[in-house]
């Protein structure tokens, strides 16, 4: 009895995992298909393409200035990447590890700001962006995304870095470390793992993001691919459904390709920090 209950729970375990699998897989198999169809409408397409071809990737990069909204948003994403990931470490092992007057206040303000969207915020992005003369600028989008994201962060790496003994710090010391020697040789080895995840998270948002960079930039040439691929499914006239759909494919190859250079150091992260412990 208890062979036969088990062997029934095990089969509908993998049936959910295979309808789970289908859920999932399906959409992006369409995706796929339209991208390689021969039509341009969303009627044309389909997951399975009567007649394949990569034309859509042509006419994506031939009539639309997608090399540019491509370049653009990587200037976003990685400055963005770069800029949270350095700011956010340091001021965690700040908070960390060292004691200063307005500590637990700082702290709480940071956690007082993650209580309201990012959107309710967009006004008021926009007037002091207006008086700045920062709109309609990658700079501006880069400010505005690494302030988003730079607090949040930073309570994610106290956290983590709260849960590594302080007794490394003391033997450093007590050799004659200084902070920023502990931050470096030490600390930051332990945290390669969450820097990691914060790396890929902050590369991602700003890479997808629409709802930002549609608001605080305006010229053709500073769009990003997410604001350049909706204009070619916004208008009436135009029905690029297939070049969208490549379009779609080709925004897709960033993060994979990042998360599959940042996934080993993500291991590699988690033995040293078990060693270290």
């Amino acid at each position: 009895m208890r062979r036969t209950r088990s062997r029934l729970i095990t089969v509908l375990i993998h049936v959910e995992l295979a309808v789970v699998a289908v859920i999932v897989l399906y959409p992006l198999a369409w995706i796929v298909g339209s991208s390689l169809g021969s039509g341009r409408s969303l009627a044309q397409a389909s997951a399975i393409p009567t007649d394949p071809t990569f034309a859509n990737y042509v006419r994506l990069f031939a009539e639309t200035p997608f090399a540019t909204w491509y370049g653009n948003s990587l200037i976003v994403a990685v400055s963005n990447m770069v800029l949270s990931v350095l700011l956010s470490a340091i001021a965690a092992y700040v908070f960390a590890r060292l004691r200063f007057s307005g500590r637990r206040i700082g702290l709480l303000v940071m956690l007082v700001i993650q209580i309201f969207p990012t959107f309710m915020t967009a006004i008021a992005i926009y007037i002091l962006y207006l008086t700045f003369g920062l709109l309609d600028s990658l700079a501006g989008l880069v400010i505005a995304s690494v302030a988003a994201a730079v607090p949040y962060n930073i309570w994610l790496l106290k956290g983590y870095l709260d849960g590594i003994s302080t007794s490394l710090d003391e033997a450093a010391v007590l050799d004659g470390a200084s902070h920023l020697q502990i931050f470096t040789r030490i600390l930051l080895p332990l945290m390669t793992p969450m820097l990691t995840f914060v790396a890929v998270t902050q590369f991602a948002v700003p890479w997808m993001d629409f709802i930002l960079p549609r608001l605080l930039i305006s010229s053709p040439e500073n769009y990003t691919v997410a604001i350049g691929l909706f204009q070619l499914i916004s208008d009436q006239t135009r029905n690029d459904f297939t070049t969208f759909a490549a379009g779609a494919i080709l925004v897709a190859v960033p993060i994979t390709v990042l998360y599959m250079v940042l996934q080993r150091y993500l291991v590699a992260g988690l033995a040293q920090g078990g060693e270290k412990e």
